[in-house]
């Protein structure tokens, strides 16, 4: 799932393409050079709808011409919960190194807490770039699609050897696929090209994992 396609159009649309450095390699000797002071006249190349020619417009224009992304409430909802998410299974992944009978498994975990923990603290960076965590009411981050129960997570803690391969691999797909759930909800709900790049981010590392897991 790639982030919305009108993302890529402002990003060809904000193209820059300096007149001056065209009538440069045009213009004669010194006598042409323009003189101090003089408006450089720079100008960008903004492709036209289709059928139509492109067009120059100012670089203010061109400005004028970007989406506005300001973060919208499903953008804090999902990077609040996913931080949460990621925190369990970390919380998983941490008992495989003492518990976990399979190498294969305990690669598996090692891989996942490599990725998300960085995942965790580019989301947290998220939230305070753009003014801290905000309330949501009625929230409840064990109802969020994935998440192991407490008794599961004490369940996990006491397994060894085969058994904790076996209910860590269980846990982790459905938790996998609720942060692929989550994920792909931002893409439609949410505004934010950040957030938006997070959550492409999460459906490709985890779908990976998902396949890598249910191929153990």
């Amino acid at each position: 799932m790639l982030i919305r396609r009108q993302r890529a159009v402002v990003a060809v649309a904000l193209s820059t393409l300096a007149v001056l450095a065209l009538s440069a390699c045009e213009s004669g000797p010194e006598k042409d050079a323009p003189k101090a002071g003089a408006s450089t006249g720079t100008t960008v190349v903004a492709p036209g709808k289709p059928g139509e020619p492109a067009r120059r417009i100012s670089p203010e224009e061109a400005a004028r011409l970007l989406p506005d992304d300001s973060p919208n409430s499903a953008d804090f909802r999902y990077t609040q919960m996913m931080i949460e998410h990621h925190r369990q299974a970390l919380t998983m992944t941490a008992l495989a190194p003492q518990r976990a009978g399979s190498p294969q498994v305990k690669k598996v975990a090692e891989r996942i807490a490599a990725a998300q923990q960085p995942e965790i603290s580019a989301m947290e960076g998220w939230l305070k770039n753009n003014g801290g965590p905000r309330e949501q009411p009625g929230h409840d981050h064990h109802s969020m699609p994935g998440m192991a129960t407490a008794a599961q997570l004490k369940e996990l803690g006491s397994a060894k050897g085969e058994a904790f391969d076996e209910l860590f691999l269980k846990l982790m797909i459905t938790h996998h696929e609720g942060a692929v759930t989550m994920a792909a909800e931002v893409l439609s709900e949410g505004n934010n090209v950040l957030v938006e790049e997070m959550a492409n981010d999460v459906i490709a590392q985890q779908t990976s994992e998902i396949n890598r897991m249910r191929s153990l």
